[in-house]
Formats: structure tokens, sequence, C-alpha cells
């Protein structure tokens, strides 16, 4: 398998993740679910759309792992699923570290760049 085949594969589910929380509505969605589990409807209410709309939105974030449902007769309820959460924060902290390296490089640059100067 190509090596670049393999780094794509591996990246899908942090796509998936980062995709779900690009759109505004689905992260005011994920905000509301972190005070507690709450129905399609309850969940929709805020949201100026309809309804299938709106479930359209809950789809992605579902199909991202980054909320989890249950249906009760004709109640769907969501709730956040933590494990997809820990996949983005530890991705950004690897992002951060690398750029607080490369920042930190710069500082010493340019600090001897300074001690240079007659």
């Amino acid at each position: 398998m190509p090596r670049g085949a393999a780094a794509t594969r591996a990246a899908q589910p942090i796509d998936e993740v980062l995709r779900a929380l690009s759109d505004p509505t689905r992260r005011r969605v994920v905000e509301r679910l972190c005070r507690g589990p709450a129905s399609a409807g309850e969940l929709a209410e805020p949201f100026d759309m309809a309804l299938p709309s709106f479930v359209q939105h809950m789809k992605i974030l579902e199909g991202s792992g980054l909320v989890q449902s249950t249906k009760s007769g004709r109640v769907r309820t969501y709730r956040i699923a933590p494990r997809r959460f820990k996949l983005a924060e530890d991705w950004l902290a690897r992002q951060r570290s690398l750029w607080e390296r490369r920042l930190d490089q710069l500082d010493d640059y340019l600090a001897a760049l300074k001690e240079k100067r007659p």
C-alpha cells in the first residue's frame, strides 16, 4: 500500500470530527449537549430550519462519532460521545506543540542575532 494512502486513511477520523465541528449550527448543538442529553426536537427548537434539515446536522454529528443517540418510541435522544473529542484534542495539542517549538526556535535565533549586533 502506498504511504500516502495509509496517511489519508489514518486522517479520516479527525477529518470527520473537524468537518462536523466546522458548522456553527453543529457547534451550538454540541455546546447544548454538553449540558446534558436532549431530544431532537429540543435541540432543533432554537434554530430557524425545518426538522429534516436539522436532522441532517445530527446525522453528521453522529456519523463523526461526536454524539450518540437512542430511540424510545418516537423520541430520539442525543448525548455527547466524549472519545471523539479526545481525538480532536490530541490533534490540536500536537499542532500547538509543533508551533511552540518553532516559535521557541525563532526566539532563540532572534536573540542570537541581537547578541551579534555591535
